[in-house]
């Protein structure tokens, strides 16, 4: 087994305790050339895609005809959010943006650790942040994935890159991993807040549509607890502020393919809605930690569309949390809560010194 050495290690170095925050990813630039490296790698991962046929198959799907076809449109869409805020992909520059808040947060509070941010796709890959963080002698890992609700397809993708590649280093650091925090009162809180600060400048809808990333309802009947999550996420909102049953909705987005989804898709209320006599609708996406295509460009353009189209009067979307101060709170509490015991100071001290080797000598 030959190991990667990405620093030359020294038993007199101070360890320290270390974050790993992932999400999703995003693509290099907003052309084809680099949606079609993107999209392979995000297609290949048999977390996202379980084929119902041979996985063969859906390899000659993938790079016969959706690699050819789908990269262009992607790029098109991407085009018309790039800079939208701040520099590049809006998810790699709000996903730098809590980073960078949440280790100000740390250095205020006088709470050692180190950050370190990374995509399952893309870049900055999950190798290299973890190459970072052993850079700086982290010996305790604590692995965030920025999805609140836990699935399949998102958290435990992360899960099989983050050991595949410890499972290259000699040294593996005593690791921790989050694997959800849909129900977290600070969650749910920060949440509505950002609903009522909507409310102030837009007046309270109609209706509140609840728009979670959709998955093949067979996930959900073969035991995955990402559907159940996203409905626990949406009655704790409901409740928080205050609306009953039938003043909100729980909704699907980003349907692929001819299988059937989690269902009611949100595409389909939000054309069905002003029927139904709400002229006034607002979107709120839960389960994203950072705005991003499917948001910005998905629900905020595209679906506003479908909604105007079919009669509607009035749409907005909430954003995401993104950076907002709650946020990066709600995520440190997260962060320290895990660590536990890593960060009191009568916690062990695990820096190696020449003397305890002396002292194992002899």
């Amino acid at each position: 087994m030959k190991y990667k050495n990405t620093t030359d290690y020294q038993h007199g170095d101070t360890l320290k305790v270390g974050v790993l925050l992932v999400n999703l990813g995003t693509p290099d630039a907003p052309t084809k050339q680099a949606l079609k490296v993107y999209l392979k790698e995000f297609l290949s991962d048999p977390r996202v895609v379980e084929p119902t046929f041979p996985r063969w198959i859906w390899w000659l799907v993938l790079n016969g005809i959706i690699l050819n076809i789908r990269p262009k449109k992607s790029a098109e869409a991407y085009a018309t959010i790039w800079d939208e805020v701040g520099e590049g992909s809006p998810l790699m520059a709000i996903s730098k943006d809590q980073k960078t808040a949440i280790s100000e947060h740390f250095k205020t509070q006088n709470i050692e650790i180190v950050t370190e941010l990374a995509m399952r796709y893309g870049n900055p890959s999950i190798p290299h942040g973890l190459a970072q963080l052993k850079k700086q002698n982290v010996d305790r890992l604590l692995v965030l994935p920025l999805y609140p609700q836990y699935s399949a397809a998102t958290t435990a993708s992360i899960f099989d890159a983050v050991t595949a590649e410890l499972q290259t280093w000699r040294l593996i650091p005593e690791t921790r991993f989050v694997n959800h925090y849909h129900d977290h009162p600070g969650y749910i809180e920060a949440l509505a807040e950002s609903v009522k600060k909507h409310w102030q400048q837009h007046s309270q809808p109609d209706q509140l549509v609840m728009s979670f990333h959709g998955v093949p309802k067979r996930y959900l009947i073969n035991g995955d607890p990402y559907h159940c999550e996203c409905h626990k996420t949406g009655r704790l909102l409901a409740e928080k502020l205050g609306l009953s049953k039938d003043q909100y909705r729980v909704t699907f987005q980003s349907i692929f393919g001819r299988e059937e989804w989690l269902k009611p898709y949100t595409m389909d209320t939000l054309k069905a809605l002003p029927n139904e006599g709400h002229k006034h609708v607002q979107v709120i996406c839960p389960g994203f930690a950072a705005d991003c295509l499917e948001t910005l460009e998905e629900i905020a353009e595209e679906n506003m569309e479908y909604f105007i189209e079919a009669g509607g009067n009035e749409f907005s979307y909430i954003p995401a949390l993104n950076s907002d101060p709650s946020h990066i709170i709600l995520l440190a509490e997260i962060i320290t809560t895990h660590c536990g015991h890593w960060l009191k100071k009568d916690a062990p001290n695990y820096k190696l010194t020449a003397k305890l080797f002396k002292q194992m000598d002899e």
